[in-house]
């Protein structure tokens, strides 16, 4: 989990460093203008979308984590690095693009490798200590940027949101070479690092624990990826968390503007991106501690809906108040949304339990095709809406309560399911 952490960290400091980047003139030297910003922040996300069923397919036919996500992430690095060098609108958007591509295999797969080690009983914990990577990121990112913009600028003729993108695409790929190294792969693959009996053991409780015949995680057999697409694009229960994740990440756009909505109080881009880590640092803890309860009790919908009802009065607090204190206050409630986020992927990952394939691409397609709700939500916090961005923020309360709707209806039919097997068994 450590190494993973590590990586989804520096995943999100190369995605969102674009935010501090504006800060320091990525608009004005680019020659934005209009929406050409939120649109090279959407195009991540496209291709983002289009990677990541055929990037676990792959992952899970090649069986080598330890080779497959490295790669990936020295890919991006490299991207993140040239990503210093643009000088024009189309550019960045080809960058940005590209680093969507490559990006997308990491999450899906990590999620992937998550539910091949861990019991559904321990998911949402993983899930959320891997999540607080990307919140965590939120907080360094901040300070990171803090120290480069504030003390690079100029250095060898490259503006600081040059050296911004330089330096932490840099360490990615010193990370990448270290995690080939570090990275485990698979119980049934390449687990080299543990006895023949723990081996066994690692198969076995994943195989008691999602009904799958020990014999079967034995012998090696691999279902057909084509049978396990087939199986998730026919299980309505697919679609409709796919539906109520997008809604939910479409209000969670908020994070990708974050420095933006920060600089509202209306402090300098240093004590700004200073600003930006204590809420993320918060929203890390908060998380943990929701998906552990969420994990202890077992249940998912209530964690999900409490998560996002808090946000929605941190939005509704920045909706009516412009005081300084008032505002700061409803970036923390905002923040911890994302403990929801956790728990709603974890719900995924036990509402489809196997057979491997099939749950490979239900992660896969379920987080991919909600991250549409980030191409819509980077084009709902134009600079006109500002400073008070009360129709973003209204938007973001619309979809919160859309997706909890979503939710409740799917909590509901799975009980009524679960309760009807119960009484079918009963009789049997």
């Amino acid at each position: 989990m450590s190494i993973l952490i590590l990586i989804y960290i520096l995943n999100y400091i190369d995605r969102n460093n674009v935010a501090a980047a504006r800060l320091q003139g990525f608009e004005e030297d680019l020659h934005l203008q209009g929406k050409q910003f939120a649109t090279i922040l959407a195009v991540l996300y496209i291709g983002y979308v289009l990677m990541q069923v055929p990037s676990n397919l792959l992952l899970n036919h090649i069986g080598r984590p330890s080779l497959y996500l490295p790669l990936c992430m020295t890919i991006w690095g490299a991207l993140s690095v040239s990503t210093g060098f643009v000088t024009s609108f189309w550019g960045a958007l080809f960058a940005r693009f590209l680093l969507g591509f490559v990006e997308a295999a990491f999450f899906p797969g990590a999620l992937f490798m998550i539910s091949k080690w861990y019991k559904r009983s321990e998911l949402s914990t993983r899930m959320a200590l891997l999540f607080s990577g990307s919140v965590i990121s939120n907080a360094f990112g901040s300070l990171i940027a803090s120290g480069i913009l504030t003390v690079m600028d100029g250095r060898l003729g490259f503006a600081a949101w040059r050296w911004l993108f330089f330096i932490e695409g840099t360490l990615t790929i010193l990370v990448a070479i270290l995690a080939i190294y570090i990275l485990p792969d698979f119980p049934e693959t390449n687990a080299h690092w543990l006895s023949p009996a723990e081996q066994e053991l690692a198969r076995t409780r994943i195989a008691d624990d999602t009904a799958l015949a020990v014999s079967q995680q034995a012998t090696g057999q691999k279902p057909q990826e084509a049978s396990g697409f087939k199986l998730a694009m026919a299980d309505w229960k697919v679609w409709w968390l796919t539906f109520g994740l997008t809604a939910m990440v479409s209000g969670l756009s908020f994070h990708t503007y974050f420095p933006t909505l920060t600089a509202t109080m209306g402090y300098n881009a240093t004590i700004t991106l200073l600003l930006c880590a204590p809420p993320w640092i918060v929203s890390s803890i908060c998380i943990l501690l929701l998906s552990i309860h969420s994990d202890k009790r077992q249940e998912r919908f209530w964690h999900v809906a409490f998560s996002l009802s808090v946000g929605c009065i941190g939005f509704l607090i920045a909706m009516l108040s412009m005081n300084t204190l008032s505002r700061y206050v409803s970036l923390f409630l905002m923040a911890q949304m994302h403990g929801a986020f956790v728990c709603f992927l974890a719900w995924v990952s036990e509402s489809v339990p196997h057979p491997v394939s099939k749950r490979a691409v239900a992660l896969a397609f379920v987080n991919c095709v909600s991250q549409l709700g980030n191409v819509i939500g980077m084009y709902i916090w134009p600079l006109s809406w500002g400073p008070t961005y009360r129709k973003s923020y209204a938007i973001c309360v619309t979809m919160a309560v859309l997706c909890m709707f979503t939710s409740y209806v799917y909590h509901v039919k799975v009980q009524a399911e679960t309760e009807a097997a119960r009484r079918e068994l009963r009789r049997g």
